[in-house]
């Protein structure tokens, strides 16, 4: 069982009770928008770290990172960006690669709204874990953890930080 924390847009602010919410999993997600390669570098130094760079970073992330990773845990086919929707609004340049590999699990930040939707018209499971950082119109921090076992995502748990302050 591989035990996952997500994250995204946390605009060069890396909270420190993100390292506290995630001292338990075997990898971080970060789904763009990490805001300074310095971020980037700490999730690494603290855990393995996966990543895309989002629409607000700059060249010394987007040169370490690509705009779309597809892999796989255990069983299950991952495929991450930033700017991806939800189902019935993906963006649709995404359109041709799930047609081409429908991933079993997309995970997408860009929106700062936290959305766990299984889609049944690409028998998939999105999710956006919101926004982590203090930028931003969203109110609270919030963070997604669940583990992968085999080919089963499970045991989601949604994490607030807490209001922005």
């Amino acid at each position: 069982m591989t035990r996952i924390g997500v994250l995204s847009d946390t605009h060069g602010y890396l909270d420190p009770r993100v390292k506290e919410h995630f001292r338990d999993v075997d990898e971080i997600w970060h789904a763009g928008d990490i805001g300074s390669y310095e971020v980037l570098q700490a999730l690494r130094e603290f855990k393995l770290t996966r990543a895309v760079y989002g629409n607000m970073d700059g060249g010394d992330v987007r040169y370490s990172l690509s705009e779309f990773y597809r892999f796989r845990v255990e069983d299950v086919n991952v495929l991450m960006t930033h700017i991806g929707g939800y189902p019935g609004h993906y963006n649709p340049w995404l359109i041709p690669m799930f047609q081409k590999e429908t991933p079993q699990l997309f995970v997408c930040g860009h929106s700062h709204i936290l959305k766990v939707i299984y889609d049944n018209t690409w028998n998939m499971l999105t999710m956006n874990p919101g926004a982590a950082g203090l930028q931003g119109w969203q109110t609270v921090q919030t963070l997604l953890r669940f583990a992968i076992d085999k080919d089963q995502i499970k045991d989601l748990e949604v994490v607030e930080l807490g209001r922005k302050h």
